[in-house]
């Protein structure tokens, strides 16, 4: 698994997987699943309150490092969504309870706990307090059941919260950021991670920037996934993202899949019936074949 990619994006469970793809060779989709089911990986919201696939061994030093600031915008959707602070802190107890209790449990089984302790879930109220649960450090997501995702205890998944020592993670930060989005500056990484400005120059001061090469080679023709990092890691993503391209590839927050060529987004593409459809000119037959490979 690739080790050095710090944090994918994680709400589209196909987005995700094929990041893994496009960076390791040889690994299918179910060893995504596996990693998932044996603690290895897990998804939990971290950068900027968006869903975020991680090694398990960097949950709680990310959690720390971008989690807190969350809470005052939590707060916020809550109320509009009629959980009230004491709602709030009973719901919170349900989770906690349900999982210690009967082991991992899918977003409609905590709905139902929810639902008959008058904790609210219409609308998008369940979401909100299952995210404040995430941003408490509560629970992840761990395991899949089928194709469905579940709920656990984070401490259960990915061991005691430990001290976290602020400036051992922000170096850390910077130098995995920087390994996989150099050259970037300062507000490139505030933006991704959603941390302060000070704390993303902080962090890139103290980092270990990898050496990167003045002329580097740019990868062949590859097929990205929805939600891909390649687009999400930047203040400015037109170097990558022509301005032709992005009504294309981006709109309304959604990222959709596209093709990487000669380092900037050729065009979308998009999966039928387990085969891949796109209208983009190039050598890109291997490309389709091992995406279908790895999604079969």
């Amino acid at each position: 698994m690739a080790r050095r990619l710090l944090a994918i994006q994680g709400q589209d469970p196909r987005g995700a997987r094929l990041a893994v793809r496009a960076r390791t060779d040889g690994l299918h989709a179910s060893d995504v699943d596996a990693a998932l089911n044996d603690r290895r990986l897990l998804i939990a919201w971290l950068n900027r309150g968006t869903l975020h696939l991680v090694r398990t061994a960097d949950f709680w030093w990310l959690h720390a490092l971008t989690t807190p600031q969350l809470r005052t915008g939590s707060d916020r959707r809550l109320a509009q969504e009629g959980v009230t602070p004491a709602a709030l802190r009973r719901g919170l107890d349900i989770v906690r309870d349900a999982i210690a209790a009967d082991g991992p449990q899918t977003r409609e089984e905590l709905r139902e706990r929810l639902r008959s302790s008058r904790v609210p879930t219409a609308g998008q109220a369940l979401i909100h307090v299952l995210f404040r649960a995430g941003v408490e450090g509560l629970v992840v997501r761990g395991p899949m059941r089928g194709r469905q995702h579940c709920y656990v205890l984070a401490e259960d998944w990915a061991g005691e919260r430990p001290k976290v020592d602020r400036a051992v993670a922000l170096r850390e930060l910077g130098t995995r950021y920087l390994a996989g989005h150099a050259p970037a500056d300062d507000r490139d990484l505030a933006k991704w991670a959603g941390i302060t400005l000070a704390d993303a120059r902080r962090a890139l001061a103290d980092a270990r920037p990898p050496r990167v090469p003045r002329h580097p080679d740019l990868p062949g023709p590859r097929l990205l996934g929805a939600f891909e990092p390649v687009l999400l890691g930047w203040a400015d993503r037109t170097p990558i993202l022509p301005p032709d391209r992005q009504a294309e590839i981006v709109s309304g927050g959604i990222f959709r899949p596209f093709v990487l060529h000669h380092g900037r987004a050729a065009g979308a593409w998009r999966l039928e019936r387990g085969r891949v459809l796109c209208d983009v000119p190039g050598a890109l037959g291997a490309e389709k074949a091992d995406v279908e490979r790895f999604l079969g």
